[in-house]
């Protein structure tokens, strides 16, 4: 068996952090980590500066990075402008993400549930003609600090929208970090179901992150997210911390027989190294503790 990851650090990640980091250090944390062999990172965010400052000079970080090489190298965007912007940059994958819930669509995008949806499938549509590989993350679909439980039909329905579109990935966000397994397995499994190429994007703020991992890799999901050291979160949802540490997930992965591709070595001194550059300990526990050869081999 075998999982993609995608580490999102440089761009879920630091969005969350309190200190702006040059977009050369975001460059070179996108560099370590293709260098442990991590096949994706989503480098950044297309997205406006004034509301969100630490993703400021997006241009600048994807132009220090090779496109070609064997990581992939994602952008996030949240409108069509975004799209430009990650168009002219030369990104070959683009990352669009919504809320399914109404309430989180106008606090995080400022407009409807409708409107963000309408908005994923035109650039679907676009991303196919234009050659870009085109990834939909539905956020909160395991539930909403806005509105609480959301209702899974709600979660197939929209993925199926973004399958007919001609997306070509829908991952599922726990945004706030709320899913237990048994939520997970269905709702990925049903995902899967559709047809579609199937993620997941997991926040551990309630410590079910990695159960959920594990169970939604049980039920189909071939690309996982998580983020180096387990930084990050949402800065738009309350107490959305706990993004899932890639180094942790790779020991569990890896213990489990699950083939990344990634060295877990290589991982660790990139979580040390981050520690340095934010000045404190990170959430993520395996760079602390180190490895153990009997489990990962």
């Amino acid at each position: 068996m075998k999982v993609t990851l995608c580490d999102v650090a440089p761009r879920d990640g630091l969005q969350d952090e309190p200190d702006v980091l040059a977009p050369a250090l975001r460059s070179e944390l996108c560099e370590r980590l293709a260098a442990a062999g991590v096949p994706r990172v989503e480098a950044g965010s297309f997205v406006s500066d004034s509301v969100v400052p630490q993703m400021a000079g997006a241009e600048e970080v994807f132009g220090a990075l090779d496109l070609n090489g064997p990581t992939v190298f994602a952008g996030l965007v949240v409108n069509e402008r975004g799209y430009e912007r990650a168009l002219a940059c030369g990104v070959g994958e683009i990352h669009y993400a919504f809320p399914v819930t109404d309430e989180f669509c106008a606090r995080n995008q400022n407009s409807t549930l409708d409107e963000a949806a309408g908005a994923a499938v035109a650039l679907a549509r676009r991303a196919g003609g234009d050659g870009v590989r085109f990834t939909v993350t539905l956020g909160v679909s395991f539930g909403c600090p806005f509105e609480g439980r959301v209702d899974p039909a709600r979660v197939i329905e929209l993925a199926g929208r973004m399958v007919e579109a001609g997306a070509d990935e829908v991952a599922l966000a726990d945004t706030v970090g709320v899913a237990v397994p048994t939520q997970v397995r269905e709702l990925v499994g049903e995902v899967v179901r559709l047809g579609a190429t199937s993620g997941v994007h997991l926040h551990n703020t309630r410590n079910t992150g990695y159960a959920n991992a594990v169970a939604a890799i049980e039920a189909g999901a071939s690309v996982v997210d998580a983020s180096i050291g387990g930084i990050g979160g949402c800065p738009f949802a309350p107490r959305a911390t706990g993004n899932i540490a890639t180094e942790d997930l790779v020991y569990l992965l890896h213990g489990m027989g699950v083939e990344t591709g990634v060295a877990l070595d290589a991982l660790l001194a990139c979580a040390e190294w981050m520690a340095e550059q934010l000045g404190r300990e990170l959430p993520g526990q395996v760079y602390k503790a180190g490895a153990f050869a009997p489990v990962t081999g």
